[in-house]
C-alpha cells in the first residue's frame, strides 16, 4: 500500500449451510476468487473488501466486493490489460468449471466478481466416498472371513 493508505477492513460472510465442493472444482473456486482479493486490496484503494460465500440448493455462489475506486472501464471491456493475465485468468477457469463469472464496475464505489455455480457441477455427492468406502469395508470383511 502506499500513501497514507490505511489498511482495508475484511469481511467474510457465509450463507446456507456448507458443502463440500468437488476437489478439481474447489482448487478453481479458490484461484478464481484469491485473484479477485489479490486486486481488490492491490488495486481498487478500497476501504472494506467483502466476500460472500452462499450454499443453497440450486448453486454455490462467492462474491468479492470493494468500495474502492472500481475497476478501469476500459481493461473491464478489454477483458484485462495486455501484459496481465488475472482478468482472463479468472474468466478461463470460471468456463473451464461450468461456471457463471461476472464483473461489474460501480463508478465511485467499487468492483464486484461475482461466481455462481450449478449446484450440481459445485457439490460433493455425500455418497460418492461413503459407497467407495462401503465396498472397500464389505471386501476386507469377505476376504478376511
Amino acid at each position: 500500500m502506499g500513501g497514507n493508505q490505511s489498511p482495508s477492513a475484511f469481511h467474510v460472510e457465509v450463507e446456507g449451510r456448507p458443502r463440500e465442493l468437488k476437489p478439481i472444482l474447489r482448487d478453481e473456486v479458490y484461484r478464481i476468487a484469491g485473484e479477485a482479493l489479490r486486486n481488490a486490496f492491490r488495486h481498487a484503494q478500497a476501504h472494506r473488501v467483502e466476500v460472500t460465500i452462499r450454499y443453497d440448493e440450486q448453486q454455490m455462489r462467492a462474491r468479492v466486493r470493494d468500495d474502492g475506486k472500481g475497476i478501469v472501464p476500459e481493461t473491464l471491456e478489454a477483458k484485462g490489460r495486455a501484459g496481465h493475465w488475472g482478468l482472463q485468468g479468472m474468466r478461463e477457469r470460471a468456463s473451464k468449471i461450468g461456471a457463471q463469472l461476472e464483473l461489474l464496475r460501480r463508478p465511485e464505489s467499487g468492483t464486484e466478481m461475482e461466481l455462481k455455480i450449478p449446484a450440481a457441477t459445485a457439490y460433493q455427492s455425500r455418497h460418492a466416498w461413503g459407497n467407495w468406502f462401503s465396498s472397500r469395508r464389505s471386501s476386507n470383511i469377505n476376504t478376511q472371513a
